[in-house]
């Protein structure tokens, strides 16, 4: 009897898998860097690379051959990584970093994906391929082809297994060749360099602090012990200690071909000539701000989490973690946080409550409409008020982090300043030379921004400590040849004061950085910090700051006798409540009203019966709402809405009347939306 053309390929099942495991691998990487030609280019120059992402697939797609519907089992896999790439590509058309394991949750809301990711006709277009896909799986399932042979299972099974097996092989001797790494410095360049499956299967199952080999109640005393050397704290005259994050800056002098017409960062290096100042290790390149955050408010090295990790979207979705806030809380301070773009940018609505922030000002609580540069991203310059509005919002003394915006890239290939204050050549191409002239326009206005901040608070009766640094290296594809200190992870930062502190210069990493500032005014408090200032040039430091810090997050909490002290905050979002006051109808239409309140923002919104009214911003005390006609009953609502899609309710303030509105000038009261964390990340496991 002759044999269908099925059962003749079934002969030569495995080296045609592997084929078409190849050709699924290549289209997920076109898809995933926007170009067929990339995907090609980096498949002829990482070939090695090439074949173990499908390797990697091909192992996944070896199940089939435990089942009769092979030819539906090869189709089902193969579109569920087809899936995977997709999502990859829409969401790096929309932002810098790739999709990673923590993202995963996004899969269980379609619907987030499409208003979050996808345009109106991309939405359409992603349920007709729906709808085709899943007409076609049925097909498959009904009419494809069937094994007709036996299943033998006690010889498939086992080499289902020897595949698997050598595939861990493959990857242990991968990783020992450094063919691939288990540590991204930059999480967009490592799926550009090792390949999207690894990457994200790295970032899902490579996640958190593996537990040290040493690790016990004893060793972790052992490690506590030595901070009882420290003096005890002085807590008579605290300082307000202020962190200024400022986004990608760092000396682009350091740059070796670049030609530029003036030092474009005068006032951050004569700081740096007066005050502490050194180099400013990172843990990221070109991207990862949370990251150096995390390291800079918690002291802990993201060195022995798992690859491009962020523990913003992992494990401090789940609890509570010992940090500059919450020690400094113990003290009588105050704790602040303040960023010029939207708060849900990195989850940070989500987890401030977890570090221990008393209130976040994000860009939605920001009067400045106006104030943004060519690409969108607001100017730091707006942030000295809210620096000051924090400071003045409490008796004692402040702990103020400020994460700044304006040096966000992606930086523009052609021109977009028409006539810049700093010129730069040098570039290799007429495209790098206007990235980098933008960037070094744009930093220029940023260490201005630190010459009138510092002018403010010379100004000060208050004691006052302020660290500043860049968060990490713009992202200009540099290498490590093309910069004078031949370092990528490293900025720059000084400690700049009003009491009088000597100055002490060396480099330190951002995790250093905290304990290191505390130690200088005389506080010795908190596990982590205690730790750093007692143990930092010790011949174990590493070693036990790794058992350290997996205690606090993953262990048995043994430093602190077994139970979590750290609650979450009832953090506030806004230093000031937005008020309603009263509400007049707009003098010859039937439609508008002006509402009249206290500060009010580009993001106040009006809801009248739980519906949105189209809103135009006046100023700070006026909106004006359109297109409604209200009744005296109507129920009217003043929002902050979040920047995001989500465009969601930061905070309301009470429902009133229009009655009531029309005819009282009484201020309502304000009532901030609660912020848990959504049920779907608190399942959590890294711009």
């Amino acid at each position: 009897m002759k044999k269908t053309w099925y059962e003749q390929l079934n002969k030569i099942s495995l080296p045609l898998q592997f084929l078409g495991c190849c050709l699924l691998y290549f289209a997920i990487e076109g898809i995933s860097r926007h170009s067929a030609w990339e995907a090609y280019d980096y498949m002829t120059n990482s070939p090695l690379v090439f074949l173990y992402n499908t390797a990697l697939i091909f192992t996944t797609t070896l199940i089939v051959y435990l089942v009769r519907r092979r030819f539906f089992a090869r189709i089902l896999l193969g579109i569920f990584w087809l899936f995977l790439g997709c999502v990859n590509g829409v969401i790096l058309a929309n932002r810098v970093t790739p999709f990673t394991g923590p993202d995963l949750h996004l899969l269980t809301d379609a619907t987030e994906i499409a208003e979050k990711y996808l345009p109106v006709w991309g939405t359409v277009l992603a349920v007709i391929l729906l709808v085709l896909v899943i007409g076609g799986l049925i097909w498959g399932f009904l009419k494809g082809p069937k094994y007709k042979g036996p299943l033998k299972y006690r010889y498939n099974v086992p080499l289902v297994l020897v595949g698997v097996l050598a595939f861990a092989g493959l990857t242990h001797q991968a990783l020992d060749k450094r063919i691939l790494s288990n540590y991204f410095g930059n999480i967009a360049f490592a799926y550009e360099d090792y390949g999207y499956p690894y990457c994200l299967m790295t970032t899902i199952f490579n996640t958190g602090i593996d537990c040290p080999p040493d690790y016990s109640e004893e060793e972790i005393q052992r490690i506590t012990d030595s901070e009882k050397e420290l003096p005890k704290t002085e807590t008579k005259n605290l300082p307000n200690i202020l962190f200024l994050q400022l986004e990608s800056f760092f000396d682009p002098t350091l740059v070796n071909y670049l030609d530029i017409s003036e030092d474009p960062i005068p006032t951050f290096r004569k700081l740096m000539e007066e005050y502490s100042s050194g180099y400013f290790k990172v843990p990221s390149v070109g991207a990862g701000t949370a990251n150096t955050e995390f390291e800079t408010i918690t002291g802990m090295s993201l060195h022995y989490f798992g690859p491009g990790e962020y523990p913003y979207k992992s494990i401090l979705k789940e609890r509570t973690c010992e940090s500059a806030p919450y020690v400094l809380k113990e003290l009588g301070y105050s704790t602040h946080a303040i960023h010029n773009n939207e708060a849900n940018f990195y989850g940070r609505r989500s987890i401030f409550p977890n570090l221990g922030f008393d209130t976040f000002t994000s860009e939605e609580f920001m009067k400045e409409e106006d104030q943004k540069n060519p690409l969108g991203w607001v100017k730091d310059s707006v942030l000295t008020a809210h620096i000051l509005d924090a400071m003045e919002s409490t008796e004692g003394p402040d702990y103020v982090y400020t994460i700044s915006v304006q040096g966000h890239g992606a930086y523009p290939d052609e021109p977009l300043l028409e006539d810049p204050e700093i010129t730069v050549t040098g570039a290799p191409t007429e495209e790098e030379n206007n990235r980098w002239e933008y960037y070094v326009n744009e930093i220029h206005e940023m260490d201005e921004f630190v010459s009138e901040l510092i002018e403010t608070l010379s100004e000060q009766e208050e004691d006052v400590v302020l660290v500043m640094y860049g968060d990490h290296l713009p992202t200009m594809g540099l290498e490590v040849e093309d910069v004078k200190n031949r370092y990528l992870f490293q900025t720059e930062y000084v400690i700049w004061d009003n009491m009088g502190l000597e100055k002490k210069d060396e480099n330190l990493s951002s995790y250093q950085i905290a304990a290191e500032v505390m130690n200088r005014v005389g506080i010795h408090e908190g596990t982590i910090f205690r730790y750093h200032q007692a143990r930092r040039n010790t011949k174990d430091y590493q070693v036990n700051l790794e058992t350290l810090q997996y205690d606090i997050l993953y262990g048995e909490e043994y430093c602190y006798e077994g139970e979590d002290p750290f609650e979450r905050t009832n953090m506030r979002l806004g230093i000031h409540d937005t008020t309603v006051e009263e509400i007049t109808p707009v003098t010859g239409s039937t439609d508008s009203y002006l509402v009249k309140g206290t500060y009010f923002t580009p993001s106040t919104e009006v809801m009248v019966n739980e519906e949105w009214c189209e809103t135009q911003y006046i100023n700070d005390t006026t909106v004006m709402i359109t297109g409604c006609q209200l009744k005296s009953t109507d129920e009217i609502i003043v929002s902050q809405r979040s920047n995001s899609s989500t465009r969601k309710a930061l905070t309301t303030t009470e429902p009133k009347t229009y009655a009531r509105l029309l005819k009282s000038t009484k201020a309502g009261t304000v009532k901030v939306t609660e912020t848990p964390v959504p049920q779907e990340e608190k399942s959590g496991t890294g711009k």
